[in-house]
């Protein structure tokens, strides 16, 4: 697995963040409500839009008011009836770096908990302050890995 750039890094924070902003900015609406407002800004009735998007007049109606959640292909039809684009993204809930050392932090703790299991059968069981360095250790060397190893299921 190749090293991720600093640049790729960059733009997906900055993604994240103006995604984030934009959510801000709609205050909660559904689509289906923004599509009521974009139609009432642009005076245009629902029958109107339908036409235009080749859907049930039902359909919008439905749409806007909540009661159904529309397809990605009726919802690009009536956005684009409405000559609007339709923006899909992904939006970490976290960042990235956090999400890493999240998962490293959960590995490594199960990997000495592992060592700590076979430790204690053979009678050598460590200290807390030791185990706690050993997780710290673990979880650098996981955060240093390039490779899947953060992700692989096994220890």
């Amino acid at each position: 697995m190749r090293k991720s750039k600093k640049s790729e890094k960059l733009l997906l924070e900055q993604i994240a963040d103006l995604a984030r902003s934009l959510a801000q900015q709609q205050r909660g609406l559904s689509i289906g409500q923004l599509i009521a407002l974009i139609r009432a800004q642009l005076t245009m009735s629902q029958r109107a839009v339908a036409k235009r998007a080749h859907v049930p007049q039902a359909t919008v109606s439905k749409i806007e008011s909540g009661r159904q959640q529309p397809t990605i292909s009726t919802l690009n039809r009536i956005l684009d009836a409405l000559e609007c684009d339709l923006l899909i993204t992904a939006v970490p809930r976290v960042s990235l770096e956090e999400i890493r050392h999240r998962q490293a932090g959960k590995k490594a703790k199960k990997r000495i908990e592992y060592l700590q299991g076979t430790m204690s059968l053979e009678k050598q069981m460590p200290d807390q302050r030791l185990l706690k360095e050993m997780i710290e250790e673990e979880l650098k060397k996981l955060l240093g890995s390039s490779g899947p190893e953060l992700w692989d299921e096994g220890l």
